[in-house]
C-alpha cells in the first residue's frame, strides 16, 4: 500500500497539539494546506475537508475512523467503485512532558492509487510538511501564552 509519511518534533505537550489539531474553525488562521474543515472529530462523523492544491481547492468528504484524545485522529476518504481510498492519519507521540513527535501520513489503496500518487504525491507531501510546520508554530505559540 503506497504511503506518504512526514513527521516533526513539537516542543509542547500533547494536549496543546491536540487542541490546535482539532480546533477546525481556526484552521484558516494557521493552515495553508487544509484550509477548512467542517464537522466534528467525533467517531464516524463525516467531515467536509477543503485542501489547497496547486490547481485550486479540492473538497473531500471523509469519515472519521479514529479519535483517541491527545493521541490519534484518522479519517478515510473514498472514490466510487474501489478506485481510490485515502486513510489520513495524525498521531501525537509524547517524547517528554513538553515535547511530542507529530506523525502525519496517508495510506493509499484502490486500483487508481498508484496513478494518483504519481500525479499528486510530491505536492501532497509538501503540503503535509507545510501543515506540520504551521501546526508546530501554532501549538508552540499557544503553549507560550498559557
Amino acid at each position: 500500500m503506497p504511503t506518504l509519511a512526514t513527521q516533526i518534533t513539537i516542543d509542547t505537550p500533547a494536549e496543546t497539539v491536540w487542541k490546535v489539531l482539532t480546533d477546525f474553525p481556526a484552521y484558516p488562521q494557521w493552515n495553508d494546506f487544509i484550509i477548512k474543515i467542517e464537522g466534528t472529530a467525533d467517531l464516524n462523523n463525516q467531515l467536509e475537508v477543503h485542501i489547497q492544491t496547486s490547481t485550486g481547492i479540492q473538497k473531500v468528504l471523509p469519515q472519521v475512523v479514529k479519535n483517541v484524545v491527545n493521541h490519534q485522529f484518522e479519517w478515510i476518504g473514498k472514490l466510487p467503485l474501489g478506485a481510490f481510498q485515502g486513510h489520513h492519519c495524525f498521531e501525537i507521540i509524547p517524547q517528554g512532558p513538553q515535547q511530542v513527535l507529530f506523525i502525519h501520513q496517508e495510506h493509499f489503496s484502490g486500483w487508481m492509487s498508484r496513478l494518483l500518487l504519481a500525479l499528486i504525491g510530491k505536492q501532497t507531501k509538501a503540503g503535509f510538511e507545510r501543515m506540520n510546520q504551521a501546526l508546530k508554530a501554532e501549538a508552540e505559540k499557544l503553549n507560550s501564552i498559557t
